[in-house]
C-alpha cells in the first residue's frame, strides 16, 4: 500500500485540519483500529425540554476542588477522572475520544462478526458479504501462518532482478499499477488553482521514521539504532542470513537519510505554496529525467491534460538523483523492506510481532498489541471503511438526526458570521471577501447522500494479504478515476464511524460523521450548555478552520487565492503570533521540561478551538435569549455558562504514554488535549466571568497576551 505520509492533498489538508489527535509515527491506515464509536444515543436538537433541564447528564461528583477552576481547569475538571482510568495495555492514551472508539469497535466488531457469520449465505457481492469475507481471511490464523511469506515472494522475486535505476522506475510504476506504490505517494485532489476540477498529485514520502528530523538528531540515536534493528529482523524473516540483513538495514537507513534531507519538516508540510506545484508533463519528466512521467500516467490508465503537481521538487530531484547514482543493491535493500514492512500486518505472527515492538513498544510506548479482531477490524476500515459506515448507519444512526444537527450547526455557523462582521481589526473590504467564503460553506452531517459502488472488488474468505491488495488496488483506481473530472463536494473523507470531525479548504466544507453525534458531544437529553460546549464548539471549530491560518489562504471556491489586505493581513499574523506563542511556552511532559509543544505546527487547531468556542459560546447566548426562564436556572449547582466550559475541558480529558507525548509533539498538527483544554478558554473573559476569576490567576491570561481573532 502506498505510504501517504502527505496524503494526495485534497484529504491531507482536510485531516490535518480534523478535530482530534491524529495517527502518529509511520502505520499502514489499514494497521490501526478506527477512531470510531457507537452512537449510544440519538443526535440532539439544540432546544432541551423544560423537564429535562433538571436532570444531571454531567457527573459533576468527578470534579475537582472548586477552587482550581482559576488555576487549572483541565485538573478541576479532569483529575479525578484521569486518575481512576489508567492507559489500557493495548493503547498509548486514554481518554474521552478513546473510549467512545473502544465502544465504536465493539458495535463495529458486532457488525463485521455477523457479516462473516452469513458470508456463506449473504446475497452474492452485497457488502455484508465482502465485509464478512474480508473479516473472516482476517482472523483465520492458521491459514495466514501457512502461508508464510509467500504471498509477498512475486514481489520480493522481482526486486531481487532489477539491475539498474531504469529497472528501478520501471518498478515502481508497475508496483503503482497494483495499488501498492513506494517512495513517493499518488493520488487525486482538487487543483488549488481550479478548485473545481481535480487534477493528479505527487507528493514526498517514503520515510520509515516520523519526520525527517529522527535521521539526523542526535537525541533520536537510539531511535535510529532501534530502527535498523527492526528492518534487520524484517529482512530475516525472509530468508536473508543474519549478516547480509544487518548490512542491507544500514543500507535502507543510509537512504532513506537521503530522502529526509529533501523532505519537509511538519511545520512546512502545512503551507500551501509546499503542497502545490503545478508542471506539465514535459516539465516533469525534466525535472526528473531518470523517471518518466510520461511512461507514469500511460501505465496508471490517467489522462493529464495540462499538467499536474509535482508538489515538492526539492524532494523529487532527490529521488531522481538516487536512481541515477544509488547502487543497485541499496535500492534492492529499500524496496524489499518497504515491502515486507507494508505486509507485516497481514503475514503471520512473527511478522507482526516485529513490526509492533519498534513501532508500538519503541516509538509509542505501547505495552501490548491490540486484540487480533481489532487489528483485522483496523484493516476492514482501511479497506472497506465506507462500505462498514453503510452498515454501521443502518443500525446506529437514523436519517432524522441529521435535521437534528443542522439546527446547531446553523445556529453556530450564525454566530461565527456575527463574529466577523463585528471584528474591530478588520477592514470592510476584507469582511466582504470572508462573509462571501462563509456563504458557500457546504456543511455535511451523519453520513454521505449517495454510498459507494463496491461492485469490481472481488474478496475471498481464504486469503487475508490478497483480499487486503485488492481492496488497495481497488481504492487506488477509484481515486485516481477522478483525475481530469469535477470536484465533488458532497464526498466524504471520512467514515461515518469516526469520532471525529474535519474542514476541507479544497471544496470549503464542514464534516460532521455519525459516531460523533452523540455524548459526550452531543447528548438528546442534555441541557444547552453541555450541548453547546460539546459539538457545538466541534462545529465551531471546523468552521474556524476555514479562516486559520492555512484555510484562510483559500476562498469559497477552494482556490488558493489572496483575497485578504496588505493591512488585514499582517494584523491577522500579529494576533496568530500571540497564540503561537502561547502554546510555544506549554512544556506538556512532566519529566521533559525542555520539550515544548510546537506553536506554528498547531496553530490551526488553535485558532479552530479558540474560534470555535468563541462562535460556540455567542450561539449558546441566543439560544439562551429565547428561553430565558430556563437560562437562569442551575444544574448541579453549575450555570449553563459554567457547564459550557465544563464540558469542552470533558471532552480533552485524557492521559498519554510519554513516549506517545513525546512523538504528538514532534508530529502532530494538534496541541496535547489537556492543554486544548484550557488554551481557549483562558483567553476568554466570558470563561473569567463565568469561574469569577480573577487577574493574575493562571486560567486569566493577562490583557496584552490574550488572544483574539475570529
Amino acid at each position: 500500500m502506498t505510504k501517504q505520509y502527505l496524503k494526495p492533498l485534497a484529504l491531507a489538508l482536510a485531516v490535518s485540519a480534523a478535530l482530534t489527535l491524529g495517527a502518529c509515527g509511520k502505520q499502514e491506515p489499514a494497521a490501526n483500529a478506527p477512531a470510531g464509536t457507537a452512537s449510544t444515543a440519538p443526535a440532539a436538537s439544540s432546544t432541551t425540554a423544560a423537564a429535562d433541564l433538571g436532570k444531571s447528564i454531567f457527573d459533576v461528583s468527578e470534579l475537582g476542588d472548586s477552587a482550581l477552576a482559576c488555576q487549572d481547569f483541565n485538573g478541576f475538571v479532569n483529575a479525578k477522572w484521569v486518575a481512576a482510568n489508567p492507559i489500557p495495555a493495548d493503547r498509548t492514551r486514554w481518554g474521552a475520544f478513546d473510549q467512545l472508539a473502544e465502544a465504536s469497535l465493539n458495535t463495529q466488531h458486532d457488525i463485521v462478526d455477523k457479516a462473516a457469520k452469513g458470508a456463506a449465505t449473504a446475497k452474492a457481492g452485497s457488502i455484508e458479504q465482502k465485509i464478512g469475507l474480508l473479516f473472516q481471511s482476517g482472523m483465520d490464523e492458521a491459514a495466514i501462518e501457512k502461508a508464510g511469506f509467500d504471498p509477498i515472494k512475486p514481489k520480493l522475486d522481482a526486486i531481487a532482478g532489477l539491475k539498474n535505476g531504469g529497472d528501478v522506475a520501471d518498478y515502481i510504476t508497475k508496483s503503482y499499477v497494483g495499488g501498492d506504490g513506494q517512495v513517493f505517494a499518488f493520488g487525486s485532489g482538487a487543483d488549488f488553482q481550479h478548485a473545481d476540477m481535480q487534477i493528479a498529485y505527487a507528493n514526498e514520502a517514503g520515510l520509515g521514521l516520523p519526520t525527517k528530523d529522527y535521521y539526523s538528531d542526535a537525541k533520536y540515536k537510539d531511535i535510529r539504532d532501534a530502527y535498523v534493528d527492526y528492518i534487520a529482523k524484517a529482512l530475516e524473516l525472509t530468508g536473508v542470513a543474519e549478516a547480509d540483513a544487518k548490512k542491507q538495514a544500514a543500507d535502507v537507513l543510509a537512504f532513506e537519510t537521503q530522502l529526509a534531507a529533501a523532505s519537509l519538516s511538519r511545520v512546512d508540510e502545512r503551507d500551501p505554496k509546499n503542497q502545490y506545484h503545478f508542471v506539465s508533463v514535459k516539465d516533469a519528466d525534466r525535472a526528473t529525467p531518470h523517471f518518466s512521467w510520461e511512461k507514469f500516467f500511460v501505465a496508471q490508465g490517467v489522462t493529464v491534460d495540462k499538467g499536474f503537481s509535482l508538489s515538492q521538487p526539492k524532494f523529487f530531484a532527490e529521488f531522481d538523483k538516487l536512481l541515477a547514482k544509488a547502487p543497485i543493491a541499496q535500492w534492492q535493500a529499500y524496496l524489499r523492506f518497504h515491502t515486507i514492512d507494508d505486509a507485516s500486518n497481514y503475514l503471520g505472527k512473527n511478522f507482526q510481532d516485529n513490526k509492533f515492538a519498534f513501532y508500538g513498544k519503541t516509538l509509542s510506548g505501547q505495552p501490548e498489541q491490540k486484540a487480533r479482531w481489532k487489528r483485522v477490524l483496523g484493516a476492514v476500515n482501511g479497506s472497506m471503511g465506507e462500505a462498514l459506515g453503510q452498515l454501521y448507519v443502518a443500525e446506529m444512526f437514523k436519517p432524522e438526526a441529521k435535521a437534528r444537527a443542522q439546527e446547531l450547526v446553523d445556529n453556530v455557523r450564525n454566530a461565527l458570521k456575527a463574529r466577523i462582521q463585528n471584528l474591530d481589526w478588520m477592514s470592510d473590504e476584507t469582511k466582504t471577501k470572508a462573509i462571501a467564503k462563509w456563504d458557500t460553506f457546504l456543511p455535511k452531517i451523519g453520513y454521505p447522500d449517495k454510498w459507494r459502488d463496491w461492485s469490481g472488488l472481488n474478496v475471498t474468505g481464504d486469503n487475508y494479504y490478497g483480499n487486503v491488495m485488492a481492496a488497495a488496488k481497488f481504492n487506488y483506481d477509484y481515486d485516481i478515476a477522478k483525475i481530469g473530472k469535477p470536484t465533488d463536494r458532497k464526498e466524504w473523507g471520512m467514515t461515518p464511524q469516526t469520532v471525529n470531525a474535519y474542514y476541507n479548504p479544497t471544496d470549503n466544507t464542514i464534516n460532521f460523521p455519525a459516531a460523533i453525534l452523540q455524548p459526550p458531544f452531543f447528548d438528546a437529553k442534555a441541557d444547552d450548555g453541555i450541548n453547546y460546549g460539546g459539538i457545538g464548539a466541534v462545529i465551531g471549530h471546523e468552521a474556524s478552520h476555514g479562516f486559520d491560518d492555512e484555510g484562510s489562504q483559500f476562498d469559497g471556491a477552494g482556490n488558493n487565492v489572496n483575497w485578504w489586505s496588505k493591512a488585514d493581513r499582517e494584523k491577522f499574523d500579529a494576533r496568530t503570533d500571540k497564540l503561537v506563542a502561547q502554546f510555544d511556552a506549554y512544556t506538556p511532559i512532566k519529566d521533559k521540561p525542555d520539550a515544548h509543544v510546537n506553536g506554528k505546527l498547531t496553530l490551526g487547531e488553535n485558532i479552530g478551538d479558540l474560534g470555535g468556542l468563541n462562535a460556540a459560546y455567542d450561539a449558546l447566548q441566543v439560544a439562551l435569549k429565547k428561553n430565558p426562564e430556563e437560562a437562569g436556572k442551575q444544574i448541579d449547582g453549575y450555570t449553563q455558562d459554567q457547564r459550557f466550559f465544563l464540558n469542552w475541558a470533558r471532552v480533552w480529558r485524557g492521559s498519554i504514554r510519554e513516549k506517545q507525548a513525546v512523538l504528538q509533539l514532534n508530529t502532530d498538527p494538534h496541541a496535547p488535549a489537556s492543554l486544548r483544554a484550557i488554551g481557549a478558554p483562558s483567553n476568554m473573559p466570558a470563561f473569567a466571568s463565568a469561574f469569577q476569576c480573577k487577574p493574575g490567576d493562571a486560567m486569566v491570561r493577562a490583557d496584552d497576551k490574550q488572544v483574539k481573532i475570529w
